[in-house]
């Protein structure tokens, strides 16, 4: 009884509190907007920062500012919008991947082949850094992937709330949430620049699982081929989308036990230098037994902040689409130079798209909204479809950028809450996680553009 009574309160709470966090983003979203993008030189090659990248830093120093602080339930509500943005920006991604599917059916053996450098980027030059920086068991847990949302239950099946793997996935986790798509633009708009990967190849690079790292990546993609945006973001959305699908059964299945046995290899030696000086893992003292009552009553702590300041915040759909559209349309807009029928259309088409899928995801229950956005979507977009062109002239007109604009606007007012983690987490995380997010773009580029190569 209390709990429900507790989550109406909430509810409650969150709609009242949509407003202002709204008024807020649309600001900042407008203003960055109209700042445009800034290309910096750096010799090696060029670095575009982009709308939405200049966005996510100013929501989250809006979010972390001690003059006027942004409440946790401000913060909480952003994060319930950004669940929502993702979808329209997956609807937006669906009509790009319908006009490009031959060249998707074309490129089918090299986009699930490099699927593979998504796997192993992280296991291969993450781990041995963290194993080299000291993380301890926390290694396997922060380098078996970039660590998104499925990855929490994986983890805590296999090891346990209370484990050292779990607090890894937790601190890789906040990581790439705070840094993960400010970094991956960085990282892109450099590799791109200097023209020797395939723009597909960099596209299949650019899926490594988050929607967010995923639209970064693809719109510094974009800047360096222009003349490929569609085929980019068609090919992006749809890597993205298989490591989505098949990160949870080839992180249960081959991931988490290849991570676990690459750990124990590395630290084989260390183990049997415990052994023969007569402190084996098993031979506990009292101090080291008082150190692990320590380290449990610490990841209890560190598991509490967290639930804290990411419980989730319920807001009616209604609310949160209404609020996105007079986002996106804001921006869209500005991006477009001025204000058209054919953008409110687009608009219009991708809210439908998203709510036939929600509708068909709590029927089956069984297949995720996303799934359902992006074959419908990519299906009505296509060449097969008798009203695509009409479809595909209005939905253009909506300027993948601008939503991406808004969503990681959203997201950065959202991340002040998770600063306070960092502390728990200490500064090792940093270059582990750069290198795993590196290693995983890069690795999965160069198998695709190999591949592309092989069947082409």
């Amino acid at each position: 009884m209390s709990t429900s009574t507790e989550t109406a309160r909430t509810d409650k709470a969150g709609t009242r509190l949509t407003l202002p966090i709204a008024a807020l983003a649309f600001v900042i979203a407008l203003a960055v907007q109209f700042i445009g993008q800034a290309k910096i030189d750096l010799g090696i090659g060029a670095i575009i920062i982009f709308p939405m990248v200049w966005g996510l830093i100013l929501g989250l120093l809006v979010s972390i500012q001690k003059f006027k602080p942004l409440g946790l339930d401000l913060q909480r509500v952003a994060a319930a919008l950004v669940g929502v943005a993702v979808l329209l920006l997956v609807a937006r991604l669906a009509f790009n991947i319908g006009p490009s599917l031959p060249s998707l059916i074309k490129a089918g053996p090299a986009l699930l082949l490099q699927e593979v450098g998504h796997l192993l980027g992280t296991i291969v030059l993450a781990l041995p850094l963290a194993v080299l920086l000291r993380m301890g068991k926390a290694t396997v847990g922060a380098t078996f992937s970039l660590d998104r949302e499925p990855s929490f239950a994986m983890v805590s099946e296999k090891y346990g709330p209370d484990s050292d793997q779990y607090r890894g996935v937790l601190a890789m986790y906040v990581f790439g949430t705070l840094f993960g798509a400010i970094f991956i633009t960085l990282l892109t708009s450099l590799v791109a620049n200097w023209k020797i990967f395939d723009p597909l190849a960099l596209a299949m690079g650019a899926g490594v699982g988050s929607g967010s790292m995923m639209a970064a990546s693809a719109a510094s993609i974009i800047a360096a081929y222009p003349a490929d945006q569609e085929a980019i973001l068609g090919m992006a959305a749809v890597s993205n989308l298989i490591t989505t699908i098949l990160g949870v059964y080839v992180g249960i299945y081959i991931a988490l036990p290849v991570a676990d046995r690459f750990y124990k290899v590395l630290t084989r030696n260390k183990e049997s230098q415990k052994v023969a000086a007569g402190t084996a893992p098993q031979a506990r003292t009292a101090a080291e037994l008082e150190q692990d009552e320590v380290q449990a009553e610490e990841n209890r702590r560190f598991r509490e902040e967290v639930a804290k300041s990411s419980a989730a915040m319920k807001l009616p759909l209604w609310l949160s689409l209404s609020v996105l559209t007079v986002l996106g349309v804001g921006t869209a807009a500005v991006a477009a130079k001025g204000l058209s029928w054919s953008i409110l259309a687009g608009y219009g088409i991708m809210l439908a798209l998203v709510l036939v899928s929600l509708f068909l995801a709590k029927i089956t229950r069984k297949i995720s909204a996303i799934v359902f956005i992006t074959t419908i979507g990519a299906y009505i977009s296509s060449p097969w479809f008798f009203g695509a062109d009409v479809l595909n002239e209005a939905v253009k007109t909506v300027d993948f950028l601008s939503i991406a604009t808004v969503m990681l606007t959203l997201a950065g007012l959202s991340l002040g809450k998770d600063i306070p983690l960092l502390r728990n987490i200490g500064w090792k995380i940093i270059p582990v996680g750069l290198v795993a997010i590196t290693a995983s773009f890069l690795l999965s580029t160069v198998i695709a553009e190999f591949a592309l190569g092989l069947w082409h």
